[in-house]
């Protein structure tokens, strides 16, 4: 496993329609809500992510992929791969792949606990789908692209 970097790091959690952005630092192990990237259109999403990239600096990224409870692989599984190796080569940053399959769980109870509820949570969702991506990164970072 190659060592991890010191900083920031960004998360996604990629959707086919929407990618919800976390970043945080390593150093304090503390995931934060960023934003949802809201559009289908491949060009506007990696321009978004570069703005990102250019404001955050990040040492390296996360990305969570999404499996079936039995471990295996679905066609979403292969779309998040693609994005995380896109990633790796557009931005030359070490890119990580995260089991995500609680976060949205996790997600949901942390919107409820904060007290967002109903419609209000489907904005924020994808977020802080991203925030508990990379919260499970800080614990164990998955596998290196």
């Amino acid at each position: 496993m190659s060592a991890m970097p010191e900083g920031t790091v960004l998360a996604f959690d990629f959707g086919e329609r929407r990618i919800g952005v976390a970043m945080g630092e390593t150093m304090l192990g503390i995931a934060h809500p960023l934003l949802t990237i809201d559009t289908e259109i491949t060009d506007a999403r990696f321009a978004a992510i570069g703005k990102l990239i250019d404001e955050w600096r990040p040492a390296q990224l996360v990305v969570g992929l999404p499996m079936h409870q039995d471990d295996t692989e679905h066609q979403m599984t292969q779309l998040a791969r693609r994005f995380a190796n896109r990633l790796k080569g557009r931005f030359g940053l070490p890119v990580w792949l995260v089991d995500e399959r609680l976060t949205s769980v996790i997600a949901e109870s942390m919107l409820e606990e904060a007290g967002v509820r109903g419609r209000k949570q489907k904005p924020a969702l994808d977020q802080v789908a991203a925030q508990a991506i990379l919260a499970t990164w800080f614990e164990s970072p998955g596998i290196a692209v």
